[in-house]
């Protein structure tokens, strides 16, 4: 089983690259809902890995999807940009899902 990323940006494509994380780049709602459709259909992928800005664009697919599916998990990421979120907010999941501190 492996992540996929759906970004907007590739700046966070090729950061995910290298942590060992396939996807693709996308702008427009459309593309979003094609690569959300491709994804799914993957038989390996357990984690959908979309940006906060693409989710926006087809936000009743993506609920819709997570709703009716047990598998993949879709799991909304900030982009470079930020999400508006505070600061720490991913570290401070982290902490509280898993007691870890990073």
């Amino acid at each position: 089983m492996r992540f996929y990323l759906i970004s907007d940006n590739v700046d966070t494509q090729v950061g995910m690259r290298l942590a060992g994380i396939d996807g693709v780049v996308v702008h427009t709602a459309d593309e979003v809902k094609n690569a959300l459709k491709e994804a799914v259909a993957m038989d390996d992928v357990a984690v959908i890995l979309i940006t906060a800005t693409l989710l926006a664009l087809c936000p009743e697919m993506v609920y819709d999807l997570k709703l009716k599916m047990k598998r993949p998990l879709i799991v909304e990421i900030p982009d470079r940009h930020g999400n508006g979120r505070t600061k720490d907010s991913i570290t401070e999941y982290v902490r509280e899902a898993i007691g870890v501190k990073i």
